[in-house]
């Protein structure tokens, strides 16, 4: 360790030392300030872990031994260069409905269940969060725990088991995070404050405000006023940036996705359908760091005739997405586009829609019954337990890519013409095949989430579309990763009290 490191591990031998990150909301950036410091304290020799109790998104990962957690904290774990882990993430909420979600606890799906049946299991999955935290402790020396939503909503408080009961049972530290962009900042934080029992404000240390734009300077008062008005440090502001690309958990980018102008640039462009219950959007990251295309997320239906393909992407409700796929008129779309010659390219959910068939026999998305696909490839699905979970490696004419596998999907190929030769699953050789491919090779399906994260494969499916001479960097997948967590780190010492969050580590701030 260089002289800026902590001495965490022999001030207590037994548990680690944690530090809270809770947030006055959601999508105020505290999975950005955990990934942060996760990087800032690995980048000084202290072994450090991330941590979410509970985390609700059906962007997920695999870990190396082939289970399933959130995206974030595999993104925090590769931040904090160490090896994903499921107790990094005990629960995963993945939403199947309004009202619905499957629980993933401890890397495997145990059930489907409604949000008043989950309310029910809160305490014995406080326990099993709790173990998973204690052995983090045991392994590391400092945990850095995220938080979910608000941490003050007065009428979950009582059974939350995310925010002030993971730190109080961690004795940890909170840093309270808000987002100035939102609008509204003073009153995120005071208002936090004004919530919680006092008990809770004590645990608060202090603040960090995100997503800051303009001249940090004119913004010296309005701290001054927050520390004046609370007592607590403003530890830093924290400007907008546009130079990072960190996987997101959630993003604007879907959720509100905007009109689509191809006009307003000669750049090729490549549309993503904003499904309903979009699930794995990271997929397509590699593809938004391309500069000669551009990627759109697009909900409304329109003409595709202009975009050099159309991606379907991964579902956490494959039947449901379909049913909305014909009311909302996509379904004619598609078709016309796929008469007209045009590329598709469907990932997991999307590549079980352009099959014939999805059968549910046993109800896993809902009432049991078989929804018609959109025809545009000869397969069949049938959903079935237990989930599939795997890293896996792949060949396509012979370039080797690796990826991963989140389904419960089994799917036959008519055709036995198929995207790609499997040559490996959770480092296991083995040869099977995935996916289907058209007599005309304009449309394609894999069940392969990750396929571009790999410069030769992406640089292939771009070419087979027609895009000439794609730029694509030599640095992807994880060591692109690795080179953003480092800018992330960078940006976050320059405008955060690091001096502070050091002490905060080593129990010295009051």
């Amino acid at each position: 360790m260089n002289h800026n490191s902590i001495n965490i591990s022999s001030q207590k031998k037994i548990k680690a030392k944690c530090i809270a990150v809770l947030g006055t909301g959601s999508d105020v950036g505290k999975s950005i300030v955990v990934t942060a410091l996760c990087r800032l304290f690995a980048n000084r020799g202290v072994k450090v872990a991330p941590f979410k109790a509970q985390n609700m998104s059906n962007n997920s990962g695999i870990t190396p031994d082939g289970l399933e957690m959130g995206r974030a904290q595999i993104v925090q774990a590769e931040a904090s260069k160490t090896p994903p882990h499921v107790d990094m993430n005990p629960v995963l909420l993945k939403p199947t409905g309004e009202t619905g979600s499957q629980v993933v606890l401890l890397g495997t799906a145990i059930e489907n269940s409604t949000a008043l049946e989950y309310h029910t299991r809160k305490k014995s999955l406080f326990e099993k969060a709790c173990n998973s935290l204690d052995r983090l402790r045991d392994d590391y020396e400092l945990v850095i725990i995220e938080g979910a939503g608000s941490c003050a909503e007065v009428n979950l408080m009582s059974n939350d088991i995310v925010n002030f009961r993971t730190a109080g049972y961690a004795d940890a530290p909170v840093i309270l995070v808000g987002d100035i962009h939102k609008g509204g900042i003073f009153a995120q934080l005071v208002g936090t404050l004004e919530c919680i029992e006092s008990v809770h404000r004590k645990q608060i240390a202090g603040f960090i405000i995100n997503r800051f734009r303009g001249d940090l300077r004119l913004f010296e008062d309005g701290k001054k006023w927050i520390e004046n008005k609370t007592g607590k440090k403003v530890f830093g502001v924290l400007p907008w940036y546009s130079h990072i690309m960190i996987d997101a958990e959630e993003s604007v980018a879907i959720e509100t996705p905007g009109h689509v102008n191809l006009n307003s640039g000669d750049s090729p462009a490549i549309a993503v359908i904003r499904l309903p219950h979009i699930s794995n959007f990271t997929d397509f990251d590699p593809l938004v760091r391309i500069k000669n295309i551009r990627l759109h997320y697009i909900r409304a239906v329109c003409d595709l005739s202009g975009f050099k393909a159309v991606i379907i992407p991964g579902s956490k409700n494959t039947r449901y997405d379909l049913k909305w796929i014909e009311e909302s008129g996509w379904s004619d779309m598609l078709s016309a586009y796929a008469d007209m010659g045009g590329n598709l390219i469907g990932i997991c959910g999307g590549y079980q829609m352009l099959g014939k068939f999805v059968h549910d026999p046993d109800g896993l998305e809902g009432n049991p019954g078989t929804s018609r696909g959109l025809c545009l490839l000869p397969v069949e699905t049938t959903l079935k337990a237990p989930k599939i979970t795997t890293l896996t490696g792949f060949l396509w004419d012979g370039i080797y890519g690796s990826g991963y596998e989140i389904h419960m999907g089994q799917t036959i190929n008519e055709s036995n013409k198929y995207m790609f030769e499997i040559t490996d699953r959770n480092n296991i050789s083995c040869r099977d095949f995935d996916g289907c491919i058209s007599e005309n090779k304009k449309i394609m399906g894999t069940y392969i989430h990750g396929v571009f994260d790999t410069p030769l494969i992406a640089k292939k499916w771009l070419e087979s579309i027609g895009i000439e001479r794609p730029v694509i960097s030599d640095i992807s997948g994880f060591a692109a990763r690795q080179r953003e967590y480092d800018l992330l780190a960078d940006h976050f010492e320059k405008y955060v009290d690091i001096d502070a969050m050091l002490k905060i580590a080593e129990g010295k701030y009051p």
